[in-house]
């Protein structure tokens, strides 16, 4: 199966599901990377600063021009400033620190930066993210942040969850997503969950925006 391939076969899954497909770059080639956009996908997402940056700069400027970039990794805070207009999409604000200092950068800049909160789900200590009961307290606090823009949510699941963990996470993710515009009177409009090996369970459950990197750029 080629990369074209892989995506036409995504979009027949999905068929008339409003759900982003953001290519996942980590293990991609240039050349893949430059198949997919041909395909029609321009979103892209990178979990590395430094690879993000070497890779935008070999592709031609049609492809990064066209294309938006999406930062899906963990975030350190001494990396706020560099990423901070270099994505479109910060899916991975994990902590009220890290939400600070994403707005001071953002405010030296004089932009709004998009990000979605990350939320740990399930018990996982090799996870980032605020519990939901840690994110339904500071909710208010991070909203008031200047130059900041919540666009929703993302989680993701441990690794070894099974299909009946896997759903669960998924549905409570958007049930907390619900719950925090009622109480707050915003729009969290995107939901940011699902990956190569679970991806058709998060768009049953109402994903947005779905990270793929296997599934798209194995052939």
């Amino acid at each position: 199966m080629t990369v074209a391939d892989n995506i036409a076969r995504f979009r027949e899954s999905v068929r008339e599901q409003d759900v982003t497909l953001i290519a996942v770059t980590k293990f991609a080639s240039k050349q893949q990377i430059e198949e997919a956009f041909q395909a029609g996908v321009t979103e892209f997402g990178e979990n590395r600063l430094q690879h993000a940056q070497a890779i935008r700069k070999e592709l031609p400027p049609e492809v990064e021009q066209r294309s938006r970039w999406h930062f899906i990794g963990h975030l350190q805070t001494n990396k706020a400033k560099q990423v901070v207009g270099a994505f479109a999409l910060i899916h991975s604000v994990d902590s009220v620190n890290l939400a600070i200092q994403l707005s001071k950068a953002a405010g030296e800049r004089m932009i709004n930066q998009a990000i979605l909160l990350q939320v740990k789900i399930a018990n996982d200590p090799n996870k980032f993210g605020f519990s939901p009961d840690e994110l339904k307290k500071v909710f208010s606090q991070l909203a008031d942040l200047p130059n900041l823009e919540i666009q929703g949510l993302m989680t993701i699941n441990p690794l070894d969850a099974d299909e009946v963990v896997t759903k669960t996470c998924f549905n409570q993710l958007r049930v907390l997503r619900d719950e925090l515009e009622q109480e707050h009177n915003v729009q969290l409009k995107e939901l940011s969950m699902g990956m190569s090996d679970d991806w058709p369970q998060a768009v049953s459950s109402g994903a947005t925006m779905v990270r793929l990197g296997r599934a798209i750029f194995d052939n």
